[in-house]
């Protein structure tokens, strides 16, 4: 680096002296008087012969070259621009003028160099030359010339880099221009490649590539007395609000009014009779000619109103919204899109002498049974609506329910504090042999997880209906099969905590209470369709127990006043809850346990959801005599919501008492709806 440093610095120095030279000035310094010593030299040579010419050629060269580098100082390494890395692995790191090698000096240890760092006061201005192996230390020249050049001055202070100009020509005895040659042709015709650039830029004009700033228009002409309020310039503050226009006079206000303007006076004695809010607060006159016209005593008082209702009046920009509704509207597909799903009223299935309360379809789709107020069970055929099997239960029924299993024709009946267990002997004989021996029980049983004397469920042997009888301490509002057809849920509105909801086990003929308390009257229970998951719906919140774990996974909070029913989505993650508000909650397990949407469709109670199993579909069915149809595509994808497509209102059902479709069912196999009215009727929803 000090080398560099030098090179640069004789470099400068080579500059100035040239610069001097060529100035002329007197103060050429050392340079002059070696040019002078030179010329001196020369014409000795020339005296003494070619001998001694070519002696003091030599030493001209000499001395010239001590001249320019004489603070210079030659490389110790020799290699030139042989790059260093290439002895890396090598003891040297090149060679001197000599020949030798110069050897790598030991490197010191980056603690111990650094503790000498730190005691050598002059450290900061030592440099690490690579190319040499050495430690150069910077004089206080070399320090002075490094902090010019970071100044992006001059390397040295006398040099002037704005020198006074120097006319070397001399102007007074000039005849003859410079160059005497004739004008060139391109000066008079025009350049082609000119208008070939103009050509260019107006393509790019009329593209619109190139825009220019639109000149300030300058305020013209406008109406000193017109009607500024939907005019778009604004004022320079910025709540600007054109004062209201006074109303303009009329035919009263002239002053040869035609006669039927011009009240009487029994019509101006009856203003005397009035309020004055009342009064008209102007009375037409008839005058001959203007002249005639007195001056209006009112002037200075209506002037001074209205100077305050400019004042004090205070008005308000509203700015309206140009919105097209249609645009709100989130952008569903198209409905024939969805298809298939229910629209048209296929079968009535009559014979009920009461309202239909419950119904269920078996699992091959075949058959259809439903229960009534009137106390009775029938078991249909789906396709040809033929009453295949009645039984008298005696009570109201509140819920049937098909055994899952396709071979297991088995009906769950609530009837009271009773849950029924029928065979309903269809199937072949194999078949009925398995479902007898299911419905087999030799003597009374009974299971309670208490430990309490009393039990809670009773099993009995029903010779009436050749079945089983579970008879429970408190009335049974549902009942819902597990999948495997061997479990089965009943639930009772109770505040008993461990009492409102049990499993039975039909294979065992066991009943067990859940382990777990439950805030608030149950309504509806359901199995999860693929795991072992249970699901309690409650007046105010969904309870998802883990049964193998025994244990409360996640509380669901519905927000509704009270819930009706619970149906969950074959998938599993997914589930709708309906209420007596009308209201349907569909709610995202893997999402929040927050509602996901929440769909205002019944203006009365809803009794009963339902999805379809293998149909992206699901319906609800209320008191106002409506079923509604919804498409419901739940996405493998997790980040992409559940898509919710209003598809069909079914109507058909009249009221009774108040009552409206009571129950709804999903055919297992085909886009069919059964729904269950108040009045006695049983319909299929075909598509």
């Amino acid at each position: 680096d000090s080398s560099a440093d030098g090179d640069e610095s004789s470099d400068s120095l080579d500059s100035q002296s040239e610069s001097e030279l060529e100035d002329g000035s007197p103060e050429s310094g050392v340079s002059g008087d070696l040019e002078a010593a030179e010329e001196s030299s020369l014409g000795e040579d020339i005296a003494n012969g070619e001998d001694s010419g070519s002696e003091s050629s030599d030493l001209h060269q000499e001395g010239a070259e001590s001249d320019s580098s004489e603070d210079e100082v030659a490389p110790r390494n020799t290699i030139g621009d042989v790059p260093l890395k290439w002895y890396e692995d090598e003891p040297h790191i090149g060679y001197d003028i000599k020949g030798k090698k110069i050897k790598k000096k030991e490197k010191q240890d980056k603690l111990d160099s650094f503790l000498a760092n730190v005691d050598d006061s002059k450290n900061w201005r030592k440099i690490y030359d690579e190319y040499n192996d050495e430690v150069v230390e910077l004089t206080k020249d070399e320090i002075k010339l490094v902090r010019r050049l970071l100044k992006n001055q001059a390397p040295h202070s006398d040099f002037d880099p704005y020198p006074d100009y120097v006319d070397w020509y001399k102007w007074e005895d000039s005849k003859h221009p410079l160059s005497n040659a004739p004008e060139p042709k391109r000066r008079f015709i025009p350049s082609k490649w000119e208008a070939k650039k103009v050509v260019q830029y107006v393509r790019a004009i009329r593209k619109g590539t190139i825009t220019f700033d639109k000149p300030k228009e300058e305020d013209g002409p406008y109406l000193l007395w017109g009607d500024d309020s939907g005019s778009t310039e604004k004022a320079n503050h910025l709540a600007y609000i054109p004062a209201p226009k006074q109303k303009l006079p009329g035919h009263d206000e002239s002053y040869n009014p035609p006669l039927e303007y011009i009240p009487t006076q029994e019509e101006i004695n009856s203003y005397q009779l009035m309020f004055e809010e009342d009064r008209p607060k102007f009375i037409p006159k008839k005058f001959t000619s203007m002249r005639s016209i007195p001056a209006y005593e009112n002037a200075m008082k209506d002037s001074f109103e209205r100077c305050l209702d400019l004042y004090l009046c205070p008005r308000v920009r509203k700015k309206r919204l140009d919105i097209d509704p249609e645009s709100l509207k989130p952008k569903l597909p198209s409905r024939k899109e969805l298809k298939p799903y229910p629209i048209t009223c296929y079968i009535e299935y009559k014979g009920h002498e009461d309202a239909v309360t419950s119904i269920s379809v078996e699992a091959s789709g075949q058959w259809m049974a439903s229960g009534s107020s009137d106390g009775t069970v029938r078991v249909w055929e789906v396709e040809t609506g033929r009453c295949l099997k009645r039984w008298e239960v005696g009570e109201t029924v509140s819920c049937v329910s098909w055994n899952p299993l396709p071979n297991v024709h088995i009906l769950a009946v609530s009837a009271g504090q009773d849950v029924l267990l029928l065979n309903t002997n269809l199937g072949d004989e194999e078949v009925q042999n398995r479902i007898k021996e299911l419905l087999h029980i030799d003597s009374l049983t009974a299971s309670d997880d208490s430990g309490d004397k009393t039990p809670s469920v009773s099993w009995l042997k029903d010779d009436k209906h050749v079945g089983l009888r579970l008879r429970h301490f408190k009335t049974v509002t549902a009942v819902e099969w597990h999948r495997k057809g061997d479990y089965f849920s009943t639930v009772m509105p109770t505040d008993i905590l461990f009492e409102a909801v049990l499993i039975h086990q039909l294979s065992k003929k066991l009943t067990q209470r859940l382990p777990f308390k439950l805030h608030g009257l149950a309504v509806r229970s359901t199995f999860h369709p693929s795991r072992s998951i249970f699901f309690v719906c409650t007046k105010k919140t969904v309870r998802v127990y883990d049964l193998l774990k025994t244990k409360l996974i996640k509380k669901l909070d519905t927000g509704l006043r009270e819930a009706s029913s619970i149906a969950v989505h074959p998938g599993g993650d997914n589930l709708i809850v309906g209420s007596k508000e009308g209201k349907m909650c569909w709610f995202d397990m893997d999402l929040s346990s927050k509602p996901y949407k929440i769909l205002k469709c019944h203006p009365k109670d809803i009794n009963n959801v339902i999805f379809h199993r293998s149909y992206p579909l699901f319906a609800s069915c209320s008191d106002d005599c409506t079923a509604y149809v919804f498409h419901g595509m739940v996405y493998s994808d997790l980040n992409q919501n559940p898509l919710i497509v209003p598809l069909e209102i079914l109507r058909g059902h009249a009221s009774s008492n108040g009552r409206g479709i009571l129950d709804c069912k999903f055919h297992p196999r085909q886009p069919w709806l059964f729904t269950a009215g108040a009045d006695k009727l049983i319909k299929l929803y075909c598509h």
